[in-house]
């Protein structure tokens, strides 16, 4: 496309473009015919992009089309209705705020000698000095023209300079200031002429001063000249360049010190006891005295790896107002333009509709589609990995109320923005509103969440009666068909494969309901919906569009809604999907063909939106200095629905507000799964960059790839593969300081796989995830250029080209799942993918928010409890034993960060020695033999000193994370609930698949809503049964037995060993205590367990206790005549 021309204007002295611009005005005007019309042609910038129109009239039927397609199938799209929108951009001029504000004139606004600008009027209405004089002259009456009133001063002209005055330099007197006690000057004179160039207006360029010469500011600082006047103001000190976006919080000197000082104490006194119980074997039971203190080593080694980690816990404060100047204000002259903030395309993954309801699901995207996020920078896709047409029924009516939730949610700053939350909280709704209808559309919105409940529970049965009304049409037209081609009576009976219709009378091209061939979970085409198109950007609709569908008055409200996806990638027989890695894998390439935003955050179904800026608060960390090493950020989980008591510590919150803290100290927290804000760069397994450095991604990718030395191949040897060069940085201004490299670019093709367009777009992520602080308008000041690259439009190609890279042969013979995305190989594929880039060298942030950022469910029953921590534990196992395994971590990994993923992999191997401690107390009972010889005083202390140091850390570790105690503790419960049963499963399913190559299966976590007819946790009451309950029941029964045996021994023997029986007693009770809640959950609700359970417990207690009394009595009763008997 040629550049744009623009016409050249005659002028007159003071700057006016004259009002005629015709060949003949001139001349008359001028008395001359000289003058010549020309143009001058004015290349396209970053600022001024030509628009292409063509591309602008691509038809907008995308999301009318369901796309899908797969291996050896071709690309079909089914289109249901065409229609064609055309829409225009408009530019926007940010310079303009430095100009004169009046009509044809391009000079820049009165300054004094000083650099302060000159107003005339208090309306803030700028002229240049030609125009002032000119406005002046006209008489006493002198009326400002944009408020109309008159001057109140008249001789500011003569105060102003021009404004092509050479520009102002450090003042010369600052050097020869008089210096004393009570005045200080800058630190040094600087070399060269430092001023602001971006205003025109000349004055000192703090920023770049402090910059460029290190110097500094001292305390108090002022710069006087002679006299009283004062050169420079002190709010020229404070530049707002170098206020950063996030701080670091570091706790208290007068908590964290104790508490350093704890740790060393304690571990000292760990390596004492146990060097004294190595030392003193107890002689009479050496069985006994070696199992304990195996136990107690392998204790000491896991508190180690858990407890080094945490010396150095942090806390981190964003800054959304800065973030809103910044990057997200529109222009100082009032016209309109887009946000400077990158995009980001949020993943939301389903698998199941029976265990992850719809409604969950919807409820999810109508959070995501109303995030307080520039709109056309947001997109949404959704991983449906069952293909159910129950979903995507669902997403499609999400899709529909949404463009009367998100104006809503918007027009009366709705909080939290899903809608099933929103109407369910217990807090006063109107505290805070003060617009006059909200009451009214509130009760309205609330009747239209209602209805489309209905809609959403009701789709199961609307789809099964749907298909079987068309599958008994279709059969009538098959019965009728085979009448008419045979003339026998007597049909031979046929069999038909039962589909599941569509809405438009098509078959779905996923899941049946009656499995078939090409239909089945296992077996499907890819399918992909654009359920709402992308918006232009900048927004330029922001009133009510007039729809009579939408019963609200949403004008002046923005209207538009983000980009919505539907995708379910492609699975056959026979090859591995990886469960929901691969299924994040595929939303990864579809969606850098799609939209191709620099930031990825990925979201489970039942995990919500809390807070409408919990995007903008992680953004705060990738756009701010230094933010291009973070390759996520990382938010807590917060869940609902869970019992006040939280039986089973399903908040864990000893794990998010105490570990992901102190690892967020070292090189970052890890990554949990969901709720984590990725850089999409770092998932494409790129290396982190070189601090101030930008090179280009092809060349991190070969650093990556080849770890030895970057690997750069000549033109000479292949020149048939050099398709691309790339430059080491952008912002060389000069050949000469451009460096370009070389690369097989075949070769990267067969790691990101044959995709051309997927390939295009990974230099386009890279650069637009950059942050934004490091534009160099930005040190000076100034509001940063819009994205030099904004998002294409949505073709058809663009869709057909993303059904190809989500089919299920996309990724064989490349890297992805081994170094590019989420990483293959582990049931808890998280761990390892963040585990991955910090092995890369990069770091990741924990962003705690002060209103929950997301906010999800948890199983609130037993047994699903103990099939979540299985799968977890299960995972550590997997990593231990793979080459993930933290011993074999690169150099670029911290010692303690290490350490603390050591401890996550290593972790379930406890329970073995937790089962053998656990049921030491009840051996000791039973064979009245203990841990040690004899209770001494040396003993008693050393265990004295341990439960005292534990306990005071726990209470300064509650001080810093602001945990409660009773959340400290039910964590403590639960650990030993999961380490005696789902733990040790865990460690023999691992072993079984290494040693015997089992592979294993786990159980989707259900996410079902509670129903309001029923008590809320009416689910944590219900009992099912499972093996993982076998060893903690054995554990409660030998222990309670051996307490009434003990007991029985102590008071039948002659000579009663009051010590041992105590000691055993306390270790019993210890182990009961800790096992209370799982004992709580197998006697059901309150007042349901028959009253003959404990009285045959009771009972058999007694029994086994004098039946082990008669058959072992104690030492003494048979020489004293005492033997115990029965009646």
């Amino acid at each position: 496309m040629e550049p744009p021309s623009y016409p050249m204007y005659d002028r007159t002295p003071s700057g006016r473009y004259k009002d005629s611009v015709s060949r003949d005005s001139l001349e008359s005007e001028n008395g001359s015919g000289d003058y010549v019309k020309y143009t001058v042609t004015i290349p396209p910038t970053p600022d001024v992009q030509p628009m292409d129109v063509e591309c602008r009239l691509e038809p907008w039927f995308i999301n009318k089309a369901l796309f899908t397609g797969g291996f050896h199938r071709e690309t079909r799209s089914s289109f249901r209705e065409k229609m064609i929108e055309s829409k225009t951009s408009k530019a926007a001029d940010a310079n303009e705020r430095f100009f004169c504000a009046m009509p044809g004139c391009d000079e820049k606004f009165m300054i004094d000698r000083n650099g302060r600008e000159l107003i005339p009027c208090a309306c803030d209405f700028k002229v240049c000095k030609d125009c002032y004089v000119d406005l002046v002259k006209a008489g006493d009456d002198t009326y400002c023209p944009g408020c109309k009133e008159p001057y109140k001063e008249i001789d500011l002209h003569n105060k102003a300079v021009s404004t092509y005055k050479p520009l102002l330099s450090l003042p010369s007197n600052v050097q020869t200031l008089p210096k004393d006690e009570n005045s200080l000057t800058l630190a040094e004179q600087p070399s060269k002429e430092l001023v602001r160039t971006d205003t025109g207006i000349g004055d000192f360029d703090h920023a770049k001063w402090l910059f460029e010469t290190k110097g500094t500011y001292g305390f108090g600082n002022a710069i006087c000249t002679e006299g009283n006047e004062v050169a420079l103001k002190p709010t020229d000190f404070v530049g707002k360049p170098w206020r950063p976006l996030t701080r670091k919080a570091r706790i208290p000197p007068a908590v964290i010190s104790p508490y350093r000082f704890l740790v060393f104490a304690r571990f000292v006194t760990l390596a004492l006891y146990l060097t004294w119980r190595i030392r003193h074997p107890n002689y009479d039971a050496m069985w006994l005295w070696a199992i304990s203190v195996c136990c107690e080593l392998w204790f000491a080694f896991s508190w180690c790896l858990d407890q080094f980690p945490r010396l150095n816990p942090v806390s981190r404060v964003t800054d959304l107002d800065l973030l809103q100047e910044k990057f997200d204000t529109p222009p100082a002259d009032g016209t309109k333009g887009g946000s400077d903030l990158p995009g980001v395309d949020i993943f939301v993954s389903t698998a199941d509709p029976e265990k992850e309801p719809p409604l969950v699901t919807a409820n999810t995207i109508l959070s995501i589609l109303a995030v307080d996020y520039p709109v056309e920078k947001l997109a949404c896709y959704v991983s449906d990995d069952g293909g159910s047409l129950l979903t995507f029924e669902a997403i499609a009516e999400a899709a529909t109320f949404a463009k009367m939730w998100v104006p809503f949610c918007r027009k009366h700053e709705i909080e939290p923005r899903n809608p099933e939350a929103y109407f369910s909280l217990k807090s006063d709704p109107l505290k805070g509103k003060v617009e006059k209808d909200f009451v009214k559309e509130r009760r309205r919105m609330k009747r239209e969440y209602d209805e489309f409940k209905v809609r959403i529970n009701g789709l199961s049965d609307s789809i099964r009666r749907r298909s079987e009304a068309y599958n008994a049409n279709e059969d009538l037209k098959t019965l009728r068909k085979r009448k008419e081609q045979t003339t026998d009576e007597l049909l031979e009976p046929f069999q038909k494969q039962k589909a599941t219709w569509m809405v438009d009378k098509t078959h779905w091209p996923g899941t049946w309901m009656n499995p078939a061939p090409d239909h089945a979970k296992g077996d499907h085409d890819g399918i992909i919906q654009v359920m709402l198109t992308p918006p232009d950007a900048p927004p330029l609709v922001e009133s009510n569009p007039g729809e009579s569908d939408i019963p609200f008055n949403f004008d002046g409200v923005n209207t538009l809604l983000p980009l919505l996806v539907y995708v379910s990638r492609e699975k056959r027989y026979g090859y591995d999907h990886n469960k929901k890695a691969g299924a994040m894998n595929a939303l990864v390439r579809a969606s850098a063909i799609l939209s191709n935003g620099p930031f990825v955050l990925n979201l489970d179904c039942d995990h919500y939106i809390h807070n409408s800026q919990a995007i903008r608060e992680g953004m705060c960390f990738m756009i701010d200095h230094g933010g291009d090493r973070i390759c996520y950020v990382q938010f807590p989980q917060r869940f609902e629905g869970i019992d006040p008591s939280d039986r089973y510590a399903n908040h864990n919150t000893v794990f998010f507000d105490i570990n992901m803290r102190a690892w967020d100290g070292l090189q970052g927290p890890a990554y949990v799964g969901t709720g984590c804000l990725f850089r999409r760069t770092a998932l494409y397994g790129f290396d982190p960059p070189l601090p101030k450095d930008h090179p280009g991604v092809i060349e991190s990718l070969c650093c990556c790839f080849y770890p030895h030395g970057r690997k750069i191949i000549n033109n000479k040897t292949h020149p048939e593969n050099e398709h691309q060069t790339l430059r080491k940085n952008d912002s060389c201004s000069s050949p000469s300081d451009t460096e370009t490299i070389n690369i097989h670019y075949d070769h990267l093709l067969a790691r990101f796989g044959k995709s051309q367009v997927l390939m295009d777009s990974i230099e386009i992520a890279e650069k637009e995830g950059r942050p934004l602080v490091d534009d160099p308008k930005i040190s000076k000041d100034q509001k940063p250029r819009p994205s030099p690259t904004p998002r294409p439009p949505l073709t058809s190609n663009k869709v057909t080209e993303a059904i190809t890279v989500i089919s299920c042969w996309y990724e064989e013979k490349t890297d992805w799942g081994k170094h590019i995305g989420w990483i293959y190989g582990s049931v808890t594929e998280d761990v390892v993918t963040g585990y991955s880039m910090h092995n890369r060298g990069w770091r990741s942030v924990y962003c705690v928010t002060k209103q929950d950022a997301f906010r999800g469910t948890a199983p609130i029953n037993l047994t699903d409890r103990l099939h979540q921590v299985l799968r977890w534990a299960t995972g550590s196992v997997e990593i231990f034993f793979s080459k993930n395994n933290p011993l074999f971590a690169s150099s670029k990994m911290k010692l303690l960060q290490r350490l603390a993923y050591l401890n996550v992999s290593i972790y379930p191997f406890t329970s073995i020695f937790l089962i053998l401690y656990c049921l030491l107390p009840a051996l000791s009972l039973i064979s009245a033999q203990f841990i040690v010889q004899f209770l001494n005083v040396e003993f008693l202390v050393y265990l004295l000193l341990i439960s005292l140091t534990l306990c005071l850390l726990a209470l300064l570790e509650i001080k810093w994370s602001k945990i409660t105690l009773a959340e400290w503790w039910r964590n403590e419960q639960f650990w030993l609930i999961g380490g005696t049963s789902a733990h040790l499963a865990a460690v023999i399913q691992g072993l079984l698949k290494v040693v015997a190559g089992i592979d294993i299966s786990f159980k989707l976590t259900s996410k079902s809503m509670a129903d309001s007819d029923q008590d809320e946790f009416a689910e944590m009451y219900v009992i099912k049964w499972t093996s993982l309950m076998i060893p903690p029941i054995v554990i409660i029964m030998l222990n309670c037995v051996a307490i009434a045996v003990g007991f029985s021994r102590t008071v039948y023997s002659a000579i009663p060993e009051w010590p041992k029986l105590i000691g055993g007693v306390f270790f019993s009770m210890w182990v009961l205590a800790h096992l209370y809640p799982f004992l709580k959950g197998l006697m059901g609700k309150r007042g349901k367990t028959p009253t003959i359970v404990f009285i045959w417990s009771g009972l058999i207690s007694i029994t086994i206790s004098l039946l082990w009394v008669t058959i072992s009595p104690p030492l003494g009763m048979e020489a004293n005549g005492s033997r115990f008997t029965f009646p």
